[in-house]
């Protein structure tokens, strides 16, 4: 039993030596206590590194499909009515669809910014269209207007070209006009004088909008009927144009998540002169991030580029501000993950080994450094 412990013992690889043996110097305690103290903040770091997850990149091919985009937007327009703005989404595959309304919330905005009205019941007021002829179709260009009295007509010709004079029909029938808002008349006399009651305000929308993940656009603009409804509103002259300034607050596209970068959040454009249509190219990066519960967040990242057409064109573009989006192949997957105790303790090894290496070594360099020196000056070299 002897002989196996002194073999052990001949395996020692940290021989000690007699502490009579020992010269302590003021260079190696100088280095010792720098050491310790850079050992004691890369410990520290190592240690906070530890506690906090660490997030892994990877890239992967997008295979998904007949998935649905989420775009969430807070867009300000400081010289445009609510009532003339509306919202319209369109993609490569036709579907389209005007004027939305649902999931939108508009709010009414003063010259200074300040919030005059909200209301969440969408973009715009009742849809108007071009005049309802008493025949049944709507009014072209170059036609005489006869509005119909809604079976209120006492004779072949007669006409009712208001909504005072339908009431009136209605009151000689004996009948009452129990909801107004159904009378094209009463309905166009009441977008006339919105509009006008809304002269010189802005709007801000925010809400959301479920679209098809194909490539498409959305779009903010005065609404088309108010082009296609021949309203006369001197105040709101197409002559002028629209003054499409804006100010993105908010735009993303799917469910947020830790560290995301949204560029357009902040961004403000001012109309130059003349009018026209700006226009903001997205490339969509699918994204999926995966936090350290293993709770999993699909959303979506983008890059974009932005141009301004003028309105002195012909044809003239209609103006508004277009967010045309497309997609990218590549999928981009964030995963947080917490390092191994093994790895930690790796590090902390690597730390104190290191350091201690390299203090031994610039200890013994200045050790030897100052004895070569002191000995050349023994004998005379230095003086």
């Amino acid at each position: 039993m002897d002989g196996f412990l002194h073999r052990v013992k001949g395996l020692d690889a940290f021989p000690k030596v007699n502490e009579d043996f020992y010269k302590r110097t003021l260079s190696g305690g100088v280095v010792t206590l720098v050491s310790a103290l850079i050992m004691m903040l890369l410990f520290i770091s190592e240690t906070k590194s530890y506690f906090y997850s660490a997030t892994e990149t990877k890239l992967v091919v997008d295979t998904s499909r007949g998935e649905r985009l989420r775009v969430n937007f807070d867009i300000s327009f400081p010289s445009i009515p609510c009532t003339l703005l509306s919202v319209d989404t369109r993609d490569i595959s036709g579907e389209q669809h005007q004027d939305i309304r649902h999931d939108i919330e508009k709010k009414r905005l003063d010259s200074h910014g300040n919030v005059i009205e909200s209301r969440k019941e969408g973009i715009g007021g009742a849809k108007i269209e071009r005049p309802l002829q008493k025949h049944g179709g709507r009014l072209d260009k170059g036609e005489e207007y006869c509005g119909t009295c809604y079976g209120a007509e006492e004779s072949d010709e007669q006409c009712c070209n208001s909504c005072e004079e339908v009431r009136e029909a209605y009151k000689k029938k004996g009948w009452a006009l129990t909801n107004p808002d159904l009378i094209d008349q009463c309905a166009r006399e009441d977008f006339v004088e919105r509009v006008k009651t809304q002269h010189g305000e802005g709007c801000s929308v925010h809400g959301f909008l479920d679209v098809s993940k194909v490539a498409g656009n959305f779009h903010f603009a005065p609404g088309r009927g108010y082009y296609e409804s021949n309203v006369e509103v001197p105040e709101l002259s197409l002559e002028a144009g629209f003054n499409i300034t804006h100010k993105i607050n908010k735009l993303s596209f799917g469910t947020e998540f830790p560290g995301v970068v949204n560029p357009l959040d902040g961004a403000q454009w001012t109309q130059p002169a003349s009018d026209g249509t700006y226009q903001y190219f997205i490339k969509v990066v699918p994204t999926i991030y995966t936090d350290i519960r293993g709770r999993k967040i699909d959303s979506n990242q983008f890059s974009v580029t932005e141009h301004f057409r003028d309105g002195n064109v012909h044809p003239r573009p209609q103006p508004g501000v277009f967010f045309f989006y497309d997609f990218s192949p590549i999928k981009v997957i964030f995963t947080e993950e917490n390092r191994s105790f093994l790895h930690y303790l790796t590090n902390l090894c690597a730390i104190v080994g290191g350091i201690f290496t390299v203090s031994g070594i610039i200890d013994s360099f200045i050790y030897h450094g100052q004895k070569a020196l002191k000995k050349k000056m023994e004998i005379g070299k230095y003086r």
